[in-house]
């Protein structure tokens, strides 16, 4: 029998069959390498493999078919057929490479690499070095055909063997999707963000956008709105705020039903966040604030709008409706009257309603003071309440009050607001 050095095959299989010398070795050479456990091919796959080897390292498939057809039938040991399998596998690539050099669009069948690619892996022969490459191989192979549980089973294997590929990862995370377990799914990718950022390569924005997508489509709600928030943490710019705001709340179908004072609330979020994005959006907070009785902050935001360009100097209703929060504001005069009769009430609901007057016209402290009044003297929607005073506390810059205040929030779809907001005050400065 005849040896040929295993790490030669190695090197071989890596880049092809073309770099392995198959020739019949001195009798001392063969000592050496028999002692250094290297591969023993009969005499008849060794000639067959001879003959072979060079029409391959050729490219001349056509013609290399049939000398791998006489290798494959003159394997008879565990290494004759390591050598089989190799030369088989190294074909039908190079067939499907120049298949698709020659037309890129046309589709292409990898199943013919499943049975050379089960050989390599199954092999005793198959060196350890290279086992996890062919294992990864053959999940994209299964990936490929859609046979998403045995992909995954190949994937974790290749992965458990070591092998490092920066497709590996997603490609698990993928596969878990695809056969359904959606949970397993969000859990690998979370813990791939979390590696990824920990070792400070920051994780790809489009990782987000497919757990987002994902949850979303199997009508996860609380897992899709997680994903949101965790991507526009790590991605918070008004485009991404906007987008993920009013797919929560502002339109048609939206994750969650919000009321009028909710979107208030949403709003609110909208304009600290820079979110605001064109006339409509101005418009449409500050006709909630005009309904909620509030014609100082319905004002401001109009004048935002106005100063930014994004509301148009001739838009006609914007103009109407500033001129009308402006007036009514004038004619509501002075809140210290209002003031003085929510702290002696027997209940919150004047002070809370106070509280967002003076949160209007940008008195912060003020507002804040009445909220917690309001809170303490009850009577009041104490969710609602907690999340304004975190709204008033995070515009004032007290960050950790505000925290604290939106942590108190229960019960949807308040909490989920106060969490928005809570992702907002984690990326400011």
């Amino acid at each position: 029998m005849k040896i040929l050095p295993k790490l030669a095959l190695a090197a071989a299989l890596a880049t092809g069959m073309g770099s392995v010398v198959l020739t019949a070795p001195l009798s001392a050479q063969k000592k050496k390498e028999e002692a250094a456990g290297g591969l023993k091919l009969s005499p008849e796959a060794l000639k067959a493999a001879q003959a072979a080897q060079p029409v391959l390292q050729q490219k001349n498939y056509a013609a290399a078919e049939p000398l791998v057809a006489a290798v494959e039938a003159a394997a008879k040991t565990e290494d004759d057929k390591y050598i089989a399998a190799a030369m088989r596998y190294e074909l039908e690539s190079g067939k499907l490479f120049a298949a698709q050099q020659a037309n890129p669009n046309a589709p292409i069948d990898e199943a013919v690499l499943a049975k050379p690619l089960d050989a390599l892996i199954n092999s005793p022969s198959t060196p350890a070095a290279d086992k996890p490459r062919y294992v990864y191989r053959r999940g994209a192979l299964a990936f490929n055909g859609k046979q998403y549980p045995i992909a995954l089973q190949y994937f974790q294997q290749a992965k458990q063997l070591g092998y490092n590929d920066p497709n590996l990862p997603m490609l698990i995370v993928k596969a878990k999707f695809e056969t359904g377990d959606v949970a397993g799914g969000n859990a690998e990718l979370s813990s791939v963000i979390d590696q990824m950022n920990a070792s400070g390569q920051k994780a790809p924005e489009d990782y987000y956008k497919f757990a987002i997508g994902r949850a979303n489509k199997a009508k996860q709600v609380p897992e899709t709105l997680s994903w949101m928030r965790k991507w526009i943490a790590a991605y918070p710019t008004p485009q991404n705020w906007r987008n993920a705001l009013v797919i929560y709340g502002l339109q048609q179908g939206s994750l969650a039903t919000l009321d009028k004072n909710q979107k208030l609330d949403l709003f609110r979020l909208m304009r600290a966040s820079k979110s605001l994005a064109d006339q409509n959006d101005y418009m449409e907070y500050a006709q909630y604030a005009t309904d909620k009785g509030l014609p100082a902050e319905a004002a401001t935001v109009l004048k935002e709008g106005m100063a930014t360009g994004k509301i148009p100097a001739g838009n006609a209703t914007a103009k109407a409706m500033l001129t009308a929060a402006e007036t009514k504001n004038r004619q509501e005069g002075s809140l210290a009257p209002t003031e003085a009769r929510a702290k002696s009430a027997a209940d919150g609901k004047l002070a809370a309603l106070t509280a967002e007057a003076y949160y209007g016209q940008g008195n912060y402290a003020k507002a804040a003071e009445l909220y917690r009044l309001a809170l303490q003297k009850g009577g009041v929607d104490a969710n609602e309440v907690n999340t304004r005073l975190g709204i008033a506390l995070a515009a004032s810059g007290d960050k950790a009050g505000a925290k604290a205040a939106f942590d108190t929030v229960k019960g949807a779809p308040r909490a989920d607001l106060a969490s928005f907001w809570n992702t907002w005050l984690s990326t400011q400065a």
